[in-house]
């Protein structure tokens, strides 16, 4: 475990830079509250859980093998974040909240995890770029998947207090919807970065 330090500085700057998964969690965060957000976080931090193991399998390399397969991926990417980029540019409020407008769910979380092309070129970089345990690949993979889980938590818990920070402090309806706005414009631009480069 040697390489532990330097994993952990990776991973750390890797899952905690803007990008989709963070991005749409502070927004998530802004838009509906810490509370209402809880299980759209959960479900980032599993799907992301599914992304490291199918990088660890070498599924990704598979299905990006297949012709015409990335920009099918990359399609259903942009057109999710476009999707989720909308529902927080027109969350209402938060004082003015009534049923309507309902946070991202877990399963929104696991799929944009699945969806989000940064989480697997950060994780294929993590994957190959580091030896964690020398006796087997397999000891090695289980050991990056459970301290990138932490890792994820961590900065997943932290994106989420950024975000709903803004909640506690733009109440007003014409604040909130310009900070809506913002992160769902920071979401967007994240995506083309994350897809054109």
């Amino acid at each position: 475990m040697e390489n532990l330090m330097p994993f952990l500085f990776a991973a750390f700057a890797l899952t905690g830079s803007p990008g989709p998964n963070t991005l749409s969690l502070a927004a998530a965060g802004a838009a509906f509250g810490a509370r209402r957000s809880v299980g759209y976080m959960l479900g980032l931090l599993v799907g992301m859980i599914l992304v490291m193991s199918a990088v660890a399998a070498g599924i990704t390399g598979l299905i990006l093998a297949i012709p015409g397969a990335l920009p099918i991926v990359t399609l259903l990417a942009a057109a999710y974040f476009l999707y989720l980029a909308w529902k927080i540019a027109t969350a209402p409020p938060v004082g003015a909240r009534t049923g309507e407008g309902a946070a991202p769910s877990f399963k929104a979380g696991i799929f944009l995890s699945l969806v989000n092309p940064k989480a697997y070129a950060a994780m294929g970089a993590l994957f190959s770029g580091f030896i964690l345990v020398h006796v087997s690949p397999q000891s090695d993979a289980l050991a990056k998947i459970v301290v990138l889980t932490a890792v994820i938590a961590i900065v997943n818990c932290l994106w989420l207090s950024l975000g709903a920070a803004f909640t506690r402090l733009f109440r007003d309806p014409k604040a909130s919807r310009v900070i809506n706005m913002i992160f769902a414009a920071a979401l967007l631009a994240s995506l083309s970065v994350t897809l054109f480069g």
